[in-house]
């Protein structure tokens, strides 16, 4: 069960920011933005649209997979730790300005998934290891 989480989790860390950075790139390709089948055909022509649809579909099936086993509270804190990645990853990739409350709110981010991950650990009745106890 460990290795599940050791393993889906950061997979579904990295589908999750790799589909929002290639949807920033993809958008950035087909600039400017208006309502015409040219935009949308010059916007289709972007590998990076189907790169962010890769990775929606990889993070699709990795978090159903996740949900079987892990309790949702936690998963659903923990998977949100992708906004902490697509931050750190645009800034360092994409060059793009990360201030002082970016980094307050990714911490926060953090700390509060730490908080929700400590907490289920300690909770003897929690679904997760009621699940390994009956397996």
């Amino acid at each position: 069960m460990r290795r599940l989480y050791l393993v889906g989790f950061p997979l579904l860390m990295a589908f999750d920011t790799g589909a929002q950075l290639c949807f920033k790139l993809a958008g950035d390709g087909a600039l400017p933005v208006e309502a015409s089948l040219g935009w949308l055909l010059r916007l289709l022509s972007q590998p990076w649209v189907y790169g962010a649809i890769l990775g929606y579909i990889g993070a699709f099936f990795t978090w159903m997979s996740l949900l079987r086993h892990a309790p949702i509270g936690p998963a659903f804190a923990a998977s949100h730790l992708e906004v902490v990645s697509v931050l750190l990853l645009s800034a360092w990739l994409l060059h793009e300005r990360v201030g002082p409350l970016h980094l307050l709110g990714a911490a926060l981010i953090v700390t509060g998934i730490v908080c929700l991950g400590v907490a289920e650990s300690g909770d003897p009745h929690s679904p997760a290891e009621a699940g390994d106890a009956a397996g």
